[in-house]
């Protein structure tokens, strides 16, 4: 056929396949599946398995391509969890070693609209949303399974009224680059702990249950877009007003569990944390060696947690023959305040147990991350628990022995 027979026939397809271009740059479409499997291989509180997993769809609506509208994106994103924990059948402690878990069922978990103003130098958000998807969070807690340091540093949600992947409230936030690597955040998130129940579906926008604010803020540097090496250093922190229940004494300042009475309630809590993201080696930002770090403390309240500590590294890139494939570790250190401590200690003589609990918990994760495609990821894990913390069962008479638990992570990205 001559070329100038193909011309009409190659107008009339680029006109048929125009509408669906246009409909791609209208709309970005999110959709995913992540699955975490856990098994007990030794100590803990009892043998056993658990599998966890979360299906989330949802679309990011470019309004600039859809309605004129500059800089404006809306962003709605549902998600279904699903399983169980191995933390409440076999291993015992209070931190999961199934990030997923959490807010079962189907929900709304994302309504925002995003505003970028001033050359995306200051961007605007504003709905239905959660404070660890906006602070505290990193990419780097794909490779992982663990709660403890993914999807955040465990020690902001034992400290803090810091809401929660996929527990959605009122919010609103806004980040400011005050050069093209330096940046300020700042961001305000209603505090309603019965959207936490499961089965809740994220559609009850009533502020009635509501019992506070918190205030999460950053000052931060990252590497420049296109950086050989990807680098971020962040100073933060979070004020809280919510009520929160006082970790050792009644309202008379006498021991609780030995009153027997309600521990007694407070207001405001307050913390602080440094944090760094450091690739150390590698050809480009997509492979090499990540080095990264956390150090969290409170800074006002009655906490049941003193300080919190994150080290680990992620090697994206293991192997000549595995070039997307990834090796990654953590290890982690809750370390717990004395009214917490002498809590565990007078809860457990009343049941009729005697000393008091290790000081802190410590957790290590080591996972190989298999890339079987572009859209596959599968990877095995092994944790390590340390003094398996006594937070779920406070009446136990007798420290639980350290952990293995062996796990199995899955990421479908559609």
């Amino acid at each position: 056929m001559s070329r100038s027979r193909l011309r009409p026939l190659s107008a009339a397809l680029a006109l048929l396949l125009a509408p669906l271009a246009h409909a791609q740059q209208v709309i970005t479409p999110k959709l995913s599946y992540t699955g975490e499997a856990a098994a007990m291989l030794g100590g803990g509180q009892d043998s056993g398995s658990a599998y966890a997993g979360q299906a989330l769809i949802g679309m990011d609506l470019h309004l600039d391509q859809a309605v004129g509208w500059p800089g404006a994106t809306l962003k709605a994103y549902v998600i279904n969890r699903h399983g169980t924990n191995l933390v409440n059948s076999s291993l015992g402690n209070s931190t999961s070693v199934q990030e997923i878990y959490g807010g079962q069922g189907t929900r709304l978990a994302n309504l925002t609209l995003e505003q970028s103003l001033l050359d995306g130098r200051l961007v605007l958000e504003a709905g239905r949303s959660i404070a660890n998807i906006h602070f505290l969070g990193s990419d780097l807690c794909q490779f992982f399974q663990g709660n403890s340091a993914c999807g955040n540093p465990t020690y902001v949600f034992r400290t803090s009224s810091f809401t929660w992947w996929p527990v959605s409230s009122w919010m609103a936030d806004a980040k400011a680059w005050v050069t093209p690597q330096l940046y300020v955040h700042v961001g305000a998130y209603q505090v309603d702990p019965s959207q936490a129940m499961d089965g809740e579906h994220g559609l009850r926008w009533s502020t009635s249950q509501a019992t506070g604010w918190i205030v999460p803020y950053a000052i931060g540097w990252q590497s420049a877009a296109g950086a050989r090496h990807k680098a971020m250093y962040e100073l933060g922190g979070w004020q809280d007003n919510a009520p929160y229940r006082d970790p050792l004494v009644d309202a008379d300042g006498t021991p609780a569990a030995l009153s027997g009475l309600d521990y007694a309630g407070r207001h405001g809590r307050s913390g602080a944390y440094a944090r760094f993201e450091q690739q150390v080696s590698g050809p480009d930002a997509s492979h090499g060696l990540t080095l990264f770090g956390a150090v969290l403390k409170g800074t006002s309240g009655q906490l049941i947690e003193h300080w919190f500590a994150q080290a680990g590294l992620v090697q994206k890139g293991t192997f000549a023959s595995r070039p997307q494939d990834d090796l990654a570790l953590v290890v982690t250190r809750q370390q717990y305040s004395d009214d917490a401590l002498e809590n565990l200690r007078l809860t457990r003589a009343v049941a009729g147990g005697t000393g008091t609990p290790p000081s802190g918990q410590t957790m290590m994760e080591l996972s190989y991350g298999f890339a079987v495609n572009s859209h596959l990821r599968i990877a095995p894990s092994l944790h390590y628990v340390m003094h398996p913390d006594q937070f779920n069962a406070p009446a136990r008479a007798v420290d639980l022995p350290n952990a293995w638990v062996a796990g199995l992570r899955f990421d479908l990205n559609l």
